[in-house]
């Protein structure tokens, strides 16, 4: 049902408007001055308004409109403005029309063009919202991990991962909040996708963010949207993740990463579904399922004053614990196949499997990076392999001796990191710049830079 707002300074021109607009299925708000129409639109969601071009009695100028037309223009420039002129004001319609009335009628109206003018516009209007929104959701899956691109295929062959498999098809068309917890790299973004298509929005897109890649200055406009003119670079109205999802799911990743300052707002949007675009006092509604994941302890965020606790209650209806790959070693065969005809297809080799001294490389191997560095493993080996079937040399794991590299590098500068894998690139390739500078991803000059600044032979 579409949403007008008629303005008028004449009480009956608003009646028989009312009278005749309601029959034909609108929805009508009523205004008697531009300050009038100014607030409605402040507070309502609207199709299209219908202004007339003069207010004060003892004029004719049609000054007040064109300046009513150009301060809605301002507010919502996708918003259609149609003008209502007297007979004779032909002139003063055009000059509306260049300054971007989208059409005129003329008083006394006829009805039947009225209606025709009114129904075009409010169909050209949802056209270009639906473009727009098109094109906003294909950002937002380009931006998502994958682009939800891959198949959902949750693979379990542990009994930790079956009874996650079996809380899904619990939880999962519940469409309650679900906060998803586990070490980085340990599958949280396949359970949330999982979750998704077993829900009644799976229809719908599921939209992601990653929280803890977005700089708190736009992290608010990157979730609610933003309207023209919010900030110096907001050049056109933004959709928000929010609203993409609505009727599916939003995938909160790296929850833990919310600013406290926003983590109020975050919570309103949860307990009611309304939010207000950023420069705008328009309040939206939303129906979204909100799936978070993080690798943090949010009770000691909590405790510690960083995460509020009735945001936390409010995500964590119900918590999916998924334990590292080191824990459920049964999944490692599995996964490690499901992976190898993966990137097989993908890479246009033919690969028949695993030896078995690759499976048990693979099967002992720690995994400190969970499933992502299993993925990544079993890439490399598709790429390395010769051909027929993997073998342990294939694989490339590092040995034991390297098991504490990680936890090193967490208390080394970015400088010191950067030296110590320009070390370990010439050592593996045996003084071969080239071939080191190939693996760093460098030009031979620019790591010849950086052997000069470390002060490496």
């Amino acid at each position: 049902m579409p949403r007008i707002l008629v303005a008028d300074d004449q009480a009956d021109v608003l009646a028989a408007l009312r009278l005749l607009l309601k029959g034909e299925g609108f929805t009508i708000e009523t205004a008697s001055s531009p300050a009038g129409v100014l607030r409605v639109l402040d507070s309502q969601e609207l199709d299209i308004v219908l202004i007339d071009l003069n207010y004060a009695r003892d004029t004719t100028s049609g000054s007040e409109g064109l300046d009513l037309l150009r301060r809605i223009q301002a507010q919502d420039p996708n918003l259609p403005v149609v003008v209502m002129t007297a007979w004779g004001s032909v002139d003063l319609a055009v000059e509306a029309m260049r300054r971007g009335a989208r059409d005129f009628i003329q008083k006394p109206w006829d009805n039947a063009r009225l209606l025709s003018v009114l129904r075009t516009q409010v169909e050209l209007a949802a056209a270009l919202r639906r473009g727009q929104r098109l094109e906003a959701e294909n950002l937002a899956l380009h931006d998502s991990a994958d682009g939800g691109a891959r198949s959902v295929r949750l693979i379990a062959q542990s009994p930790a991962m079956k009874a996650i498999v079996k809380l899904i098809a619990r939880i999962g068309p519940a469409d309650a909040n679900v906060l998803i917890t586990g070490e980085n790299g340990a599958g949280k973004e396949v359970v949330a996708r999982s979750l998704h298509s077993s829900s009644s929005g799976s229809t719908k897109p599921m939209v992601s963010v990653n929280a803890g890649a977005l700089a708190e200055g736009v992290f608010e406009s990157e979730l609610f949207g933003h309207v023209r003119g919010a900030f110096t670079d907001a050049r056109a109205d933004r959709v928000g993740r929010f609203e993409l999802a609505d009727g599916g799911t939003l995938f909160l990743d790296e929850i833990s990463n919310v600013p406290l300052n926003l983590q109020a707002k975050l919570l309103r949007v949860l307990e009611t579904g309304e939010f207000e675009r950023v420069g705008s006092s328009k309040t939206h509604k939303v129906n979204v399922r909100v799936l978070s994941a993080t690798n943090a302890d949010l009770a000691t965020e909590v405790a510690e004053g960083r995460f509020r606790q009735d945001l936390l209650f409010r995500l964590n209806t119900v918590e999916v614990h998924i334990p590292p790959l080191r824990e459920r070693r049964e999944d490692i065969p599995p996964l490690a196949e499901h992976f190898l005809k993966q990137h097989s297809e993908h890479y246009r080799r033919t690969l028949e499997g695993f030896t078995e001294a690759a499976l048990e490389a693979l099967v002992q191997h720690s995994w400190p990076g969970n499933v992502r560095e299993l993925d990544h493993v079993v890439e490399r080996a598709v790429l390395m392999s010769p051909g027929g079937i993997v073998t342990a040399l294939d694989l490339v794991l590092k040995p034991a001796s390297d098991a504490g590299v990680s936890s090193r590098i967490d208390e080394m500068s970015l400088e010191e990191v950067e030296r110590l894998l320009i070390k370990k690139a010439l050592a593996r390739f045996g003084g071969n710049a080239n071939r080191a500078a190939e693996a760093l991803g460098l030009s031979r000059s620019a790591l010849y830079r950086r052997l000069q600044k470390y002060g490496l032979p």
